[in-house]
């Protein structure tokens, strides 16, 4: 037999507000990742691989995207690896 249980977590303002930057977060660089791939496939480039990709997002951290440090990078770098493996599968059909 198999059980569930039911569990409610209830996050304090600022854990909240974390959670969201978090949110954010991933969401902007799934759509960079995916907007950078689009722009190098209509260039006639190859697939950019991941690791590069993240070079990249480091290189902005740096410079122009700094609000990107307030979170873990491994939000960002999982970010880029679903979306990589999401435009792998579309372009396969």
């Amino acid at each position: 037999m198999i059980l569930a249980k039911k569990i409610r977590i209830i996050p304090s303002l600022e854990q909240e507000q974390q959670l969201w930057k978090s949110v954010g977060t991933a969401r902007f660089i799934y759509n960079w990742t995916l907007a950078r791939q689009e722009e190098n496939y209509k260039n006639g480039g190859k697939f950019i691989k991941d690791c590069d990709l993240r070079k990249e997002i480091t290189k902005l951290k740096k410079k122009e995207l700094s609000w990107l440090n307030e979170v873990s990078n491994n939000i960002a770098k999982q970010a880029v690896k679903d979306a990589c493996n999401a435009y792998k599968r579309f372009l396969k059909g």
